[in-house]
Parts: structure tokens; C-alpha cells; sequence
């Protein structure tokens, strides 16, 4: 189709789903029990790391929203959608955009977090986006009126970025970026009181994250036994897996472990083959990441070059199926850990030179999917908490963006610009989505809280 043709399809869609009726959210009287939802998913976990993760997200409603992916993707699959579909991300709440490298050094902004990456509405990851910002708001204590304000940015951000990229071409849009030295440039030219502590953070913040590497890492998770590096035991955060088995079941592990780099070595493109068989193994230990993740399997492997001072430390994460696969369908690849890794070359603009994938066989003998990546690798997340209203709206700003470059590289953003228009009808569609989801996000976490004090569900602290 030309463009003229796709943008009628995108105009087409209104009738579908009428932009105001985005705006629309109430609980159906069937509406899964959100405590029921996490102890399904708990199911397939590490069952002694489970409390834990009902311990991190009963800490606020906005913690509880972090690790409900599962529950709010039930949620919007009764929602009306354009019919118009992109590589979603699945879980593109605040939390999962922030800053790291690039493999050419520089340091970018970008989503960073594809666990539940499947193709399907770009509606879904609008709103799981829009109600975080209400929700972090709300924690913030900002007035309604300072939180419609951010609401609205966030919608119209998007909106204004798929118009524009629907104009640009194919391979423009690919290379659409956000370079954050260059937009901490930007920043500092509208600075104002309000926003100057603000800045100074963020300042600090990229300083932080170009610190935290491999060196870093090194540094601060392992020490040396009996001459050997070793991580550090910090149990249940962080344990060895010469702690988690016996003798005879740990030498059989690593085995499995180096079956599992070969295998994932495949998965690297041929430089990338290259440098890893420059390293060495050195040590194994499971790691506990994340909110809504603990409980799944993650690994962190140490790795050694030219000397040990030369270190590579890798992440291998257990890959699940997409929380939203009941309702987008299933993803066409076997491989969960393919799933993630490809959503994630699709959405961002730049990924880690080790991002890869494969099959494994955990300490139970069942086999399971992983995606492979380095642990950090200039890494860092925004910490909402601090930011100012400005400087929220600016987030707001850089977020909205964010997603709709990403939803443009694999989606009609002709169609999908224009099914949205150049008026502000979307914008406060969602922004009404936003502040009626972040009312039920309270209420599910009250059931947490609930479930947590009559002991139906075991909750700690870690």
C-alpha cells in the first residue's frame, strides 16, 4: 500500500476503536483475583525466593504496579484496540527506560527491559507507560492537576513522535536515537530554578553510570578464595552455586554451564564469537533481579580475559512466556530467550554486543530458556522518586518518545499517526485511562497487603 493507503487504514480504525473509548476502564464483575494472577505465576519460580517478591511489591502501590505485568495485561486485553499491531515491549513502565552504552561507547536512553516482549496493540504499552507516570506521581505527592499535566505529555509526546516519524524515511526512523549527553545539553539550556536540582542529578546519575562496569562489578561482587575469584555469598540476593548443590552436582553444573555458553555463543554474531573465546569461565552464582522478576532463574557468570583483571561478567536470565501471550498470541519463536532478545533488536536502537540467547537445563533437570547479556554495562535508571514535577514532565517527554521510535521501527507509524490525528482527543483518552488504572492499582495492592497479613501469601524483606 502507499501512504495515502495506510494512513486511511489508521483513519479506518477509529470507527474499530473510537480514541475516546481509550479513556475507558472498569473492573469486570470476572475480573481474575490480582493475588490469584502472582501465585500462578509463582508456580514455575524458585519457590523460596517467591517471598520476596511479594515483599518488594507490597512496599506501594507503585512497587505492586512494577510487578503486576501479568495482572494488568488481563486488564487491557478487554480493552477496545485499533487493530493496529507493533513489537511491543509488554512491561514499558517508567522503571524499564533508562541509560547504557552502546556498543560504540556512547551513552543512550532507551527502554531496556523486553521480558514480555511480543508483538501486538501499541495501545497496551501506551497505557501500561501513562499509568506509571500517574501512579509514580501519586507516590510523589503531586497535586491532580501537576499529574494531568504529566499525563497528557506523555500522550502527546507519543502522539507528536509517530506523526513525525510516519513522515520520515525507513532508514531515518532506524536510526532515531536519543543520545543523553546530547539531550543533557538540551536540558541544561531550559533549566530553571525548579528544574536545576534536577539536572544536577541527572549529572550525576550518567557520571554513575559510566562507572558502573565490568571493573565495577568485579570489584563489587566478587573476592578471592584460595587465590580463585570468586562472587561474593550474600544469601538469598546472591549465591554461589558451589552453596546451592553438592560437590559431584556443582562439577556436573558447570558442565551444563559451559554446554549452555556454547550454545548461546551461536547466537552472537561472528566478531562477537570472536571476542567471547577470549574468555574464560571463572565462577557461577544465582542473582536476584528486579520486582516482578525475583523468583525466576538468573545467573551471573564470571568471565576472564587477558588476565583477571580482564573481566566479562554476563547475566543469563530465565525467559518465561510473554505474560501477554493468553491475549496477543503466541510468539512464532520456540525460544522464549529468542523471544526477548529479538524483541529487544527490533525496539531498540542500540543493544548489548553480547545480548543472546539459549536452552538450558536448571538444577532440577528441566529445560529452560535464557537470554544472555552483560550485568551492567554502563547501566542506570532514573529514580523517579526525586524528580521535581518539571522534571518528571521531562521524563515524560523523553519516554513518550522513547516508545513511539520504538513502536515505529516494527509498526505503521503512517497508520498509527494517523489514526491518532493532530488534535488532542488521545491525549485525554489516556490521560482518563491513566488515573482510573492507578485507582485499581491501589486496590490491588491493598489485596497484596491483605493477602500478605492473613497469610494466604508469605511476604519478606531482601
Amino acid at each position: 500500500m502507499d501512504v495515502s493507503e495506510r494512513a486511511a487504514v489508521g483513519k479506518a480504525a477509529r470507527s474499530v476503536a473510537p480514541r475516546s473509548a481509550l479513556a475507558e476502564w472498569e473492573p469486570a464483575a470476572d475480573r481474575p483475583d490480582p493475588v490469584g494472577t502472582l501465585e500462578k505465576q509463582a508456580e514455575t519460580r524458585v519457590s523460596g525466593l517467591v517471598p520476596i517478591r511479594y515483599g518488594r511489591m507490597a512496599v506501594s502501590p507503585f512497587t505492586f504496579y512494577r510487578g503486576a505485568a501479568a495482572v494488568m495485561a488481563a486488564d487491557l486485553s478487554v480493552a477496545p484496540t485499533s487493530g493496529l499491531r507493533v513489537q511491543m515491549c509488554g512491561d514499558a513502565h517508567l522503571s524499564n527506560f533508562g541509560a547504557f552504552a552502546a556498543p560504540d561507547r556512547t551513552l543512550v536512553f532507551d527502554l531496556n527491559d523486553f521480558d514480555e516482549s511480543l508483538p501486538g496493540p501499541w495501545e497496551w504499552d501506551v497505557k501500561r507507560l501513562a499509568a506509571s507516570f500517574e501512579i509514580a506521581a501519586r507516590a510523589n505527592g503531586l497535586k491532580r492537576k501537576q499529574r494531568r499535566t504529566i499525563l497528557l505529555t506523555v500522550a502527546r509526546v507519543y502522539r507528536e513522535a509517530i506523526r513525525a516519524f510516519a513522515g520520515m524515511r525507513n532508514l531515518d526512523v532506524w536510526y532515531a536515537r536519543l543520545d543523553a549527553e546530547a539531550l543533557l545539553a538540551e536540558l541544561r539550556t531550559e533549566a530553571d530554578a525548579e528544574s536545576a536540582a534536577d539536572l544536577k542529578r541527572a549529572e550525576k546519575g550518567l557520571a554513575k553510570a559510566r562507572a558502573k562496569d565490568n571493573l565495577r562489578a568485579l570489584d563489587r561482587l566478587t573476592r578471592r578464595v584460595d587465590g580463585e575469584l570468586r562472587f561474593i555469598s550474600d544469601p538469598p540476593l546472591l549465591v554461589g552455586a558451589r552453596e546451592l548443590m553438592a560437590e559431584d552436582e556443582s562439577r556436573d553444573f558447570e558442565a551444563t554451564i559451559r554446554g549452555v555458553l556454547t550454545a548461546y555463543r551461536d547466537t552472537l554474531q561472528g566478531d562477537r564469537r570472536h571476542l567471547l573465546d577470549n574468555y574464560r569461565l571463572r565462577d557461577l552464582a544465582r542473582k536476584v533481579v528486579g520486582v516482578g522478576s525475583v523468583g525466576t532463574r538468573a545467573w551471573i557468570v564470571l568471565l576472564t580475559g587477558r588476565d583477571d583483571s580482564d573481566p566479562l561478567i554476563l547475566q543469563a536470565k530465565e525467559a518465561e512466556a510473554s505474560v501477554l501471550e493468553p491475549y496477543a498470541g503466541k510468539s512464532h519463536f520456540r525460544n522464549h530467550g529468542r523471544r526477548v532478545v529479538e524483541g529487544q533488536r527490533l525496539m531498540q536502537a542500540a543493544s548489548d554486543s553480547f545480548l543472546g540467547w539459549c536452552p538450558a537445563v536448571g538444577i532440577d533437570g528441566r529445560e529452560r530458556d535464557f537470554y544472555v547479556r552483560q550485568l551492567w554495562d554502563w547501566k542506570r535508571s532514573v529514580d523517579t522518586e526525586t524528580l521535581s514535577p518539571r522534571g518528571l514532565d521531562v521524563y515524560a517527554r523523553m519516554c513518550g518518545w522513547t516508545l513511539a521510535r520504538a513502536h515505529a521501527r516494527s509498526g505503521d507509524a503512517i497508520a498509527i499517526g494517523a489514526y491518532l490525528g493532530s488534535g488532542e482527543v488521545f491525549d485525554n483518552a489516556i490521560a482518563d485511562f491513566s488515573c482510573l488504572y492507578a485507582d485499581q492499582s491501589e486496590r490491588d495492592h491493598a489485596a497484596l497487603l491483605e493477602a500478605i497479613a492473613s497469610g494466604r501469601v508469605a511476604a519478606a524483606d531482601a
